[in-house]
């Protein structure tokens, strides 16, 4: 937890040219009695006449002082004192003054963990700080390469990687989503062959895939590939406002196929009796259906907006924006327990299904765009979306309230779950997948600048204090989940010592970690695959607090990354058990390792001015589109093409 400051606003204000009077007495007793010289020398009888002896000398220097030093009426009637005795004793009183004179009323010195828990950062990088994170980020760039190049070599056109068998995999539908989900990673990080080679196998083969494959997932396939599209389309100039890609094909051809393709997702919308759509779409005939269990996830079905309204301001069609607002809309009426909602929801009766509440899968990302997608919208005049930001402010007081516990013994704070809804039992389990809500409290608490700037400005509330401190807390907690394990990397899921919970025997291996009692890590979680969560809110929280903490547990999760997970014919590996040395590999490389994992640490380790958080919204897949007031006009109507 973090400390109070251990000095007021007042210490920090000081003025250097000032100075309180001090006695002789407080001089003398100051440097004896209050130092380490109390201790150190006193114990000993040489010290003792040592230290009397000082005494006694000062005292006869004081004196000495007094009887010696004339005064000018003295010196001008008696004749005493040539300019060369004055002189002298001038400046045996200069120096004596000087002796005696205080110091400046400095703020105490603070330990690094004072400074960091104090959240006191003054002063920019020097030269040496930038030139190791600029290092640190060519290594990100080379892992992304590597990567890259396996995925190149045995299983370009497939969706996914198999590393260690050296093959491609489709489970995401099959159009090839590794590709679309790196190519804005490759552009951000100038890597003008990768941005090349992806285009060109886009701009080939991906409109046929659409119009060839079968069911594929809505959510799945919006987030990794219509927002990979939509990316694409901006960085490389789409909207002439920036141009990262040099290579590759031009802006269009994105923005065509993520046309296509949306057009079909659209059926899922419009196949459902209510404005919750269906879960699944098969795309060579633009027709949807349910899930087996007949269910729609919350987050899935609430995931879709950020892409939907960015493709109807650059079309200047209305009729995704439309279609994707219904379902927030529709969910502003539902019944919440504090804000909070269950994992489930029916397509078919529009109502919520069940009462598990939880922020880890089926219920994260949708907390996530209740703020993205206002921050996206909320320059739209008479746009009416600021419920919005009431539902996504009532939602972390609920979470507040009812999910946020600490642990025994050393009270890493942790966000549990709700089996029963509000009046079932709490439970200290916390998925990976809750890692994003750090990064998202201290993006809607800042709205994207800076704290600093925020706190100059006056815009920052209590509840905005209230859900910092909890990202950083939560932080603290998430990298912790990495630090406790044998490998320094997080399992999927992880349970906390509480005072009604505890397993003994279930550690992360990691002997030497404080938080090796608190944290609980059961055999079927212990995997790892590649998750970004982590290394997302450490980016945001970076570029907020500027406290260069993050950047540091960025750069170790980095390492245990290519320590552990690397593999030498090309690409890296998920896990089957963090806790355990060597760790078994899993042999699958998820496609946001590139899309994700990796783009956010380059960004950690690079300049803040890149994809600012102010003027960009990443979707839940970490695919910045712009934020700007013209491009957002009601239903993309007003807006010209080709412009902002």
């Amino acid at each position: 937890m973090s400390k109070s400051l251990p000095y007021s606003v007042k210490d920090v204000h000081y003025d250097n040219a000032k100075f309180r009077h001090r006695s002789f007495f407080k001089v003398i007793t100051q440097t004896l009695f209050t130092s380490d010289m109390k201790r150190e020398c006193v114990s000993c009888s040489t010290g003792k006449f040592l230290g009397l002896f000082m005494i006694f000398g000062l005292a006869c220097l004081m004196l000495t002082h007094a009887s010696k030093t004339p005064s000018v009426t003295d010196g001008l009637s008696k004749g005493l004192g040539t300019n060369e005795e004055q002189k002298v004793v001038t400046d045996v009183g200069v120096r004596f003054k000087k002796l005696l004179r205080r110091a400046p009323r400095l703020p105490p010195r603070l330990s690094r963990n004072e400074k960091v828990s104090s959240g006191i950062f003054t002063g920019k990088p020097n030269e040496h700080d930038e030139e190791k994170w600029k290092a640190r980020q060519r290594n990100v760039k080379e892992a992304f390469t590597h990567a890259w190049s396996g995925y190149k070599k045995f299983a370009m056109g497939y969706d996914e990687l198999l590393p260690l068998s050296m093959q491609g995999f489709d489970g995401l539908g099959g159009l090839g989503a590794t590709v679309v989900d790196s190519l804005d990673t490759a552009m951000i990080m100038g890597l003008e062959e990768v941005v090349s080679e992806a285009g060109s196998w886009i701009e080939s083969n991906l409109l046929e895939r659409i119009s060839q494959k079968g069911d594929v997932n809505l959510f799945e396939t919006t987030i990794r590939v219509l927002g990979g599209l939509l990316s694409a389309y901006h960085l490389s100039g789409g909207d002439q406002d920036m141009n990262l890609a040099k290579t590759g094909p031009k802006p269009t051809i994105y923005l065509e196929i993520a046309k296509n393709l949306a057009d079909r997702l659209l059926s899922a919308f419009t196949s459902s009796p209510t404005p919750i759509p269906y879960s699944d779409v098969l795309l060579k005939n633009s027709s949807a259906h349910p899930a087996s269990n007949l269910l729609s996830s919350t987050s899935e079905v609430s995931t879709l907006q950020l892409e939907f309204n960015y493709l109807s301001a650059i079309s200047g069609d209305p009729k995704y924006k439309t279609e994707g607002m219904k379902v927030f809309a529709h969910f502003k009426t539902l019944p919440k327990v504090e804000g909070l909602v269950p994992i489930y929801v029916s397509p078919h009766s529009g109502e919520f299904i069940g009462q598990e509440i939880r922020l880890g899968s089926r219920g994260d990302s949708y907390y996530e765009y209740l703020i993205k997608v206002w921050l996206q919208l909320r320059s739209i005049q008479d746009g009416n979306f600021t419920y919005l930001y009431d539902m996504y402010e009532e939602a972390m007081r609920g979470v507040r309230h009812l999910l946020v516990q600490k642990t025994i013994p050393n009270e890493l704070v942790f966000v549990g779950e709700l089996p029963g809804g509000s009046k079932g039992s709490f439970s200290p389990k916390m998925d990976h997948l809750v890692c994003f809500l750090p990064g998202t409290l201290a993006l809607g608490a800042t709205k994207g600048i800076t704290k600093e700037k925020a706190m100059k400005d006056n815009l920052l509330t209590i509840e905005d204090f209230e859900n910092l401190k909890l990202a950083e807390d939560l932080a603290k907690t998430c990298f912790e989940m990495y630090s406790v394990t044998s490998t320094g990397l997080a399992p999927e899921i992880a349970y906390f010592h509480t005072k009604d919970f505890y397993e003994d025997g279930l550690g992360g291996g990691n002997q030497s970690s404080e938080y090796v009692n608190d944290i609980i890590i059961k055999l079927n979680d212990r995997h790892n695959l590649l998750r970004p969560e982590t290394v997302e809110s450490l980016f945001v929280l970076y570029r907020i607090t500027q406290d260069p903490k993050y950047r540091e547990w960025g750069w170790q999760i980095f390492q245990s990354f290519e320590k552990y997970t690397k593999v030498d014919s090309g690409g890296y590996t998920s896990l089957n058990d963090v806790t355990t040395l060597p760790p078994q590999r899993r042999d699958k490389m998820e496609t946001f390792f590139l899309g994700e994992t990796l783009k956010y640490l380059y960004l950690l380790f690079g300049d803040s001015s890149v994809i600012p958080l102010d003027k960009f919204v990443f979707n839940t897949e970490a695919h910045p589109f712009p934020i700007k007031d013209a491009i957002y006009l009601e239903g993309g109507s007003n807006m010209m093409k080709g412009t902002m």
